[in-house]
């Protein structure tokens, strides 16, 4: 069947609803080299096959969608708003922006995966707040940013480091491949604290971690100030900024996914951004990587003052 037949619509169940998939075979992800090919198909089933796994980090989030409608080697755009034209039974949130509102999607269930999927929206960035607390987020992130050709032990070295200071604060952390270039370490919090406080928090933790490892590791904005540092970026902690969700598609060669990993798993010779893509991540799901950690968020306060006494302040 030709990626180019208009024409072409086929229907999956996703849940309780029946979901159409227009142009099920055409290429998303070209192959070429060590990349397979994956159709809009492929990512649709990619969905539908994560869902029990990907909507818990979902659900009461709106979302950032970045849609490729031609596939990664075409044109891309970020989608805030939800189209008039979304099915009703999608979830929708309005919220404040500068001068306005937006109306973000929200992604409830497996129906919702698999209509974004045949939108080519390939990967879903979300927000670290809910719909319902938008001001006060229950997740702080940490982005392992390497610099340009950095071998992966500088990110595999700078996360043991953060693990372990954050273990000093007594504050549980996931860790997350991001399917592009580094690794995410990912803190529940109880949402009782705003945004402006807790990225006060996680970039007085960076700070205090970089200033142990000045040659390897620093939190400075510009790229041109880096060298060849790692950046410890704590920006995403912000309202309305975003985060790659765990299991989402990346619209690279060979789509790689943003996959939960265990802290073992760090230890892993073979472990890469990109070590997992829609062919394999769903195994990698199974194990259940993030089943160590209370799903309870620590409040900060405690952690504060176990920082401040670390910095000497």
């Amino acid at each position: 069947m030709s990626g180019d037949d208009v024409g072409t619509v086929r229907t999956v169940r996703a849940g309780r609803r029946t979901v159409e998939v227009h142009r099920p075979d055409k290429v998303l992800f070209p192959g070429g080299g060590d990349a397979k090919e994956y159709t809009k198909s492929d990512l649709v089933a990619y969905y539908r096959a994560v869902a029990p796994f990907m909507l818990p980090q979902l659900r009461g989030r709106p979302l950032m969608l970045e849609r490729h409608p031609d596939g990664v080697d075409g044109p891309r755009f970020m989608q805030k708003n939800t189209p008039e034209h979304y099915p009703e039974w999608i979830t929708r949130v309005e919220l404040a922006k500068e001068g306005g509102t937006v109306c973000h999607t929200v992604c409830d269930d497996t129906a919702t995966l698999a209509f974004l999927a045949d939108q080519a929206c390939l990967t879903l960035h979300r927000w670290l707040s809910r719909s319902d607390s938008p001001d006060r987020p229950d997740l702080m992130v940490f982005d392992l940013d390497p610099a340009d050709g950095s071998p992966f032990a500088a990110v595999r070295d700078t996360a043991r480091w953060l693990h372990d200071l954050l273990g000093e604060l007594r504050l549980p952390a996931d860790l997350m491949t991001t399917g592009s270039r580094g690794l995410h370490v990912v803190v529940p919090v109880d949402g009782q604290d705003d945004f402006d406080e807790v990225r006060r928090f996680a970039r007085d933790v960076a700070e205090l971690l970089a200033a142990g490892h000045p040659d390897r590791l620093t939190t400075a904005a510009r790229k041109k100030d880096r060298g060849d540092r790692l950046y410890l970026d704590v920006q995403r902690n912000g309202y309305a900024q975003t985060a790659v969700a765990p299991y989402t598609v990346r619209a690279l060669p060979g789509a790689p996914v943003a996959t939960p990993i265990s802290w073992e798993q760090l230890g892993d010779p073979g472990l890469g951004p990109r070590r997992w893509t829609i062919a394999d991540a769903v195994e990698q799901a199974h194990t259940r990587p993030w089943s160590g950690t209370s799903g309870r968020g620590r409040a900060l306060g405690p952690a504060r003052r176990r920082l401040d006494a670390l910095r000497g302040s």
